[in-house]
C-alpha cells in the first residue's frame, strides 16, 4: 500500500447546527461542500482544515453515545496545528470554549493543550 496522507478525518455529531458553528464560525474551517441527504435524514459537512486536510462532519438521528474516557481503545483526540498558541487560547476562550493549561510535551518540547467539541470530541492544539 502507498499511503500519500491522510484524507479526511470522519466525526459524528449529536446537534449539526451546534457542531456546525463550533467548527466553522468558532475554529475557522472552510465549508467545501454541505449535503443533506433526506434519506438519511442527515447532513455531510465537508470541510478544509489548513490547505490539504478535510473533516467530514456527519449528523444521524439519535446517535449512541461514545465512550469518553481518554484512555481507552480507539481514536484517542484530533490535534491541529497552530502557530501561536497563547493567541488560539486567548481566542477560544473569548469564544466561551474552555481549554486545559497549556503543557510542553517532554519528548518534542512544543507547547500544546486540549479542548473539547461540543460532543466532547477531545481537541488538541499544538504549536508549530
Amino acid at each position: 500500500m502507498k499511503t500519500k496522507g491522510i484524507h479526511h478525518v470522519a466525526i459524528i455529531c449529536s446537534d449539526y447546527q451546534k457542531s456546525k458553528h463550533f467548527y466553522v464560525d468558532i475554529l475557522g474551517f472552510a465549508i467545501i461542500q454541505e449535503t443533506y441527504r433526506a434519506a438519511r435524514d442527515s447532513y455531510k459537512l465537508d470541510l478544509r482544515v489548513g490547505l490539504h486536510d478535510a473533516i467530514e462532519l456527519f449528523s444521524f438521528p439519535h446517535p449512541p453515545a461514545r465512550v469518553n474516557k481518554p484512555e481507552a481503545c480507539g481514536l484517542r483526540h484530533l490535534a491541529f496545528e497552530v502557530e501561536n498558541i497563547d493567541e488560539s487560547v486567548d481566542y477560544l476562550q473569548s469564544q466561551g470554549v474552555e481549554v486545559e493549561k497549556i503543557r510542553v510535551d517532554e519528548i518534542t518540547g512544543k507547547r500544546f493543550t486540549f479542548f473539547q467539541d461540543p460532543d466532547g470530541l477531545p481537541l488538541e492544539m499544538y504549536e508549530s
